[in-house]
């Protein structure tokens, strides 16, 4: 399977198993949504509706009789009422969507029903407080008139013992009347109200105030107690109670068809976690095959693995051998420090090998194979409930997941080591050309001797005699007068050779001017060395600069980067330094070595 449709399948089966989970959710939330807690508990905020409208009728009844004369019990049942009309709204219950407009008329029907309750009994307030305060005034107002009986003589007291018990009378009627109220005792009232204005006129006038202010109270109160009777009346025919019970049987009706619901969805529940099992049980069969044929990969990986390693110790034995073998062969040879620097190279392609080496038997030791173990583990381990720990599992949902990653891992694991390998070949290869290319810059010694600079140049040329004449390259010299030094020859040897080839194959494409080496020394005023190969070539770009003494980084196709390389390091030994200049492609380059410079004969 090409790693497209790989990641096509991953993606793909991902979606599968996330459309699978969300149906399960939805299905369990839907399933497990019991509100029946909510419909009780709303039942329960109704019949405390219901109550709190009971004691709200039964405190206007005592204000009515005056049993109370505080009215403040009549606002806190509507406080309170509206408190819990609030909370009942904020209540989440199912409502049957065909039945929702009439639950909200019932709530209507409430809240209308409430307010002209509320307005009414503020009338009644109002007109029962006038009432009763005429009523508690009544006797007072006799008392007063009474009073004034008591002033006058016997005689005058029984010429108007008539009058004072119509007032009594009237007075009794007006109490009546307070109580059970008709037309027949009104109009006796009237009557009785009539006489008294009659005889009002032939008494003193001292009775003339008391008797009008009993006959305004007895006046309000024909006005006044059949305006409070009719708001009795009406406020008894406000159907909250019905409006309660309305909504009550909404709620039970409501709750039915919410019961209906969830049972519908345990039924839909069921059947799909009977799918989902069935599924997984397929699923468990086609991931035991899979682990089946992993196994057998596995078996044939770890096989291959065993004789890479075995190859890989034997490359890597032959590699020291060959190393141990150009060392003894320079020591019996008495190869100077050119020879030396060949190993030197030879060791840092060697130690690239080693690494390549170490890297291949690292990623055996630690191979992706070896988590297949641990997954065949965990599987072992829940054969009887493969299906719950591969579903339910925080571990078992990840294993399908983690045995394709695995796949995909020794995958990329064969491709590295395979690249590896190729690479240390290719490393071994280069070895054999350094020993074959540099066999002609052997010396004779590693040591400090007098060395005449000039001298020293005239050999390095003479080594590149014949590759400088073939291609036609003209060395010009510009030796100053320097004095005989001390110095490591066979080092300065090894930089001058690589340096004049370098410059020579730097010049080897021109054709449209003269084939010129330019080779410079001269003692700066520090007292340093300094020497310099100028070549006309083809320049060095501004990006190579800090590159051009990289181990391995060559512009040529045949060249292997480690001459300027090997070079730098040779001055730095000589505690010198090795440069490069060059003002851009097809303008040149000069390479300029700066080393301490001794006299000949001076102490150490």
């Amino acid at each position: 399977m090409t790693p497209s449709r790989r990641r096509t399948s991953q993606v793909l089966l991902g979606l599968i198993t996330l459309l699978l989970a969300s149906t399960l959710v939805f299905l369990y939330l839907k399933s497990s949504r019991d509100q029946t807690a909510g419909y009780t508990q709303s039942r329960d905020l109704i019949r405390q509706l219901q109550q709190l409208n009971a004691q709200w009728d039964s405190e206007v009844l005592k204000a009515r009789i005056a049993i109370t004369h505080n009215y403040d019990p009549l606002v806190t049942p509507l406080t309170e009422m509206t408190r819990l009309w609030a909370e009942l709204n904020t209540r989440d219950t199912y409502h049957d969507p065909q039945d929702l407009s009439r639950w909200q008329t019932s709530q209507e029907a409430y809240q209308a029903a409430i307010q002209e309750k509320a307005r009414l009994i503020d009338q009644f307030k109002s007109h029962n407080a006038v009432l009763r305060n005429s009523l508690a005034f009544l006797p007072t107002a006799e008392d007063d008139i009474q009073a004034q009986f008591n002033r006058i003589d016997n005689e005058g007291r029984l010429q108007l013992q008539d009058v004072a018990t119509d007032i009594y009378d009237l007075l009794l009627s007006s109490l009546e009347f307070a109580q059970v109220t008709s037309d027949d005792r009104a109009a006796d009232i009237l009557v009785g109200l009539g006489k008294l204005a009659i005889n009002k006129e032939s008494l003193p006038a001292e009775f003339q105030g008391p008797i009008d202010i009993l006959s305004n109270h007895i006046s309000l109160i024909l006005r006044e107690q059949p305006v409070v009777n009719s708001l009795l009346e009406h406020i008894a025919s406000i159907p909250v109670a019905e409006r309660l019970d309305d909504l009550t049987t909404h709620f039970d009706q409501d709750q039915q068809a919410s019961d209906l619901i969830d049972h519908q969805y345990h039924r839909y529940l069921l059947v799909f976690s009977t799918l989902l099992v069935v599924l997984l049980l397929y699923l468990a069969v086609r991931l035991l095959r899979s682990f089946a044929e992993i196994n057998r990969v596995n078996r044939a990986l770890q096989a291959a693995n065993e004789t890479l390693e075995q190859r890989v110790e034997r490359r890597t034995q032959q590699l020291k051998d060959a190393q141990s073998e150009l060392l003894d062969s320079a020591r019996q040879a008495g190869m100077a420090e050119i020879a030396t620097n060949v190993l030197h190279n030879v060791g840092n392609v060697l130690n690239s090998v080693n690494i390549s080496a170490e890297l291949v038997t690292r990623k055996l030791r630690s191979s992706k194979a070896l988590g297949l173990g641990k997954a065949m583990q965990l599987i072992n381990e829940h054969q009887a409930d493969l299906g719950a720990f591969l579903t339910l599992d925080e571990k078992g949902k990840l294993l399908p997941g983690y045995l394709n990653q695995l796949v995909d891992a020794i995958a990329v694991e064969q491709q590295a080591m395979t690249d590896e390998l190729a690479q240390l070949s290719k490393s071994v290869d280069h070895i054999k050309d350094i020993v074959s290319t540099q066999q002609s810059y052997a010396g004779v010694s590693t040591l400090m001797e007098p060395v005449h600079i000039s001298d020293l140049m005239e050999d390095a040329l003479r080594m590149n005699a014949g590759s400088l004449s073939r291609h036609n390259v003209t060395v010009v010299k510009e030796y100053g007068r320097v004095p005989e030094i001390m110095a490591d020859k066979h080092r300065l040897l090894l930089i001058m050779v690589n340096l004049i080839s370098n410059a020579k194959h730097a010049m080897s494409n021109l054709t449209d001017r003269p084939r010129q080496m330019t080779l410079a020394v001269q003692q700066l005023e520090d007292s340093t060395l300094q020497i310099s190969v100028k070549d006309e070539g083809e320049g060095i770009p501004a990006e190579n600069m800090t590159r051009i003494f990289t181990h391995g980084f060559t512009t040529r196709k045949e060249g292997h980067g480690f001459g300027l390389h090997s070079c730098a390091l040779a001055a730095v030994e000589m505690n010198g330094q090795l440069s490069a200049h060059s003002d851009g492609p097809g303008l040149g380059a000069v390479f300029t070595l700066k080393i301490p410079l001794t006299l000949a004969g001076s102490p150490p």
